[in-house]
């Protein structure tokens, strides 16, 4: 096996490759033996493969507590291959009429506020599912039967819209595997739905997909302030603000997560200079187009609790008891979130915010 700093992903530009240097990849035999799982072996040559009876069963991973001190570095030397069994859309109508079955699960990168570690124990390194053509196949024959959009709602007024990346950043999949341009092929062909997905990351191979305005990216953006505290591993934000334009010229749908709304000292001044920024900097095609999500902190104790062993300066903003509660989440899960009043307030703020310094700026929801 090679030094870790020579395993990195063939062809990747260098800013990309300090996210990705697999030492170890574990796979289902299936998808280790499908072509997908082939072309993701071969994205790796140096790795270590470890057959495992199920992604989810792999002891080394999940729920091991000793993984907390090597969190970062689980998502820099590991992947995961697996054949996503069971398939559906189910309904959401925020994000998107529908989250599509995912196609990757976990991330290379490591925000300090991420909800899949919760889900997936202490390290949530990339899984990527093998078994693409299966999943494009049945989104195809699920929007055949959802017929055209019969009115407009506050996701699209015309296309049915499916998030493909609840589980993890796309950007960062599509430097493992081709099963998101894929993706972006299969809603190109689609005329009467869309692809989204929101994104930390500026995988600036993703400008050559062609999407023909068929999928919708949504850079997330935050203060910088605190960015460089929560967003670890990702690009910088000034870099996301940058690529902005560049993809609306590539054919992509383009909106903004304004999240997570973080309530700290000064929080509102550095939001109100960040959306300067974006009248200051981005262009009228964008502008056209533009819409965004509001999104306040949702945070979790078992996640608190991790990142006290390998990030607790985090903790110092995410954590805050005198101003969250206890909220059962769709997904069933009990998490940590601001209280109805401040909660409440913060999302008028950040809408006023939004009013005064980016008038352009639609806001399709907050909460």
């Amino acid at each position: 096996m090679t030094d870790a700093s020579t395993a990195t992903v063939a062809g990747v530009p260098a800013p990309a490759r300090r996210l990705l240097q697999v030492r170890t990849i574990y796979a289902e035999p299936e998808a280790r033996d499908s072509p997908r799982g082939r072309q993701v072996l071969e994205r790796f040559p140096d790795a270590e493969i470890v057959e495992v009876p199920s992604h989810w069963q792999i002891p080394e991973l999940h729920g091991n507590a000793g993984n907390v001190d090597r969190w970062v570095r689980v998502k820099t030397e590991t992947l995961v291959l697996g054949v996503k069994k069971s398939l559906s859309a189910r309904p959401n109508g925020r994000s998107a009429d529908f989250i599509a079955p995912s196609t990757a699960n976990g991330c290379a990168m490591a925000c300090a506020y991420c909800y899949v570690p919760r889900r997936k124990g202490y390290a949530n390194p990339i899984t990527v599912f093998t078994n693409i053509e299966r999943i494009t196949k049945y989104l195809r024959g699920h929007v055949q039967r959802q017929g055209p959009k019969p009115e407009p709602n506050q996701v699209d007024p015309h296309a049915w819209v499916y998030d493909i990346g609840e589980s993890s950043d796309v950007s960062v999949d599509a430097l493992v595997s081709d099963n998101v341009a894929d993706l972006v092929g299969t809603f190109r062909e689609l005329p009467t739905a869309k692809a989204s997905f929101a994104t930390k990351f500026v995988n600036r191979e993703l400008l050559d997909l062609d999407p023909q305005g068929r999928t919708r990216i949504r850079f997330s953006l935050m203060p910088e302030r605190d960015s460089k505290l929560l967003d670890v591993r990702t690009s910088p934000v000034a870099e996301r603000i940058a690529a902005i334009d560049d993809f609306v010229a590539a054919g992509y749908e383009v909106h903004l997560n304004l999240s997570p709304i973080v309530l700290r000292e000064g929080w509102e001044q550095d939001w109100a200079e960040l959306l300067d920024r974006l009248d200051d900097e981005l262009g009228a095609a964008f502008k056209e187009q533009a819409a965004a999500e509001i999104i306040m902190l949702t945070h979790n104790r078992e996640l608190h609790e991790v990142n006290l062993g390998w990030h607790p300066k985090a903790e110092e903003v995410l954590w805050r008891p005198e101003l969250q509660q206890a909220k059962r989440s769709q997904s069933g899960m009990w998490n940590v979130r601001y209280r109805n009043v401040p909660k409440r307030e913060g999302v008028q703020a950040v809408t006023d915010l939004v009013a005064r310094h980016a008038p352009w700026l639609r806001v399709r929801y907050a909460f």
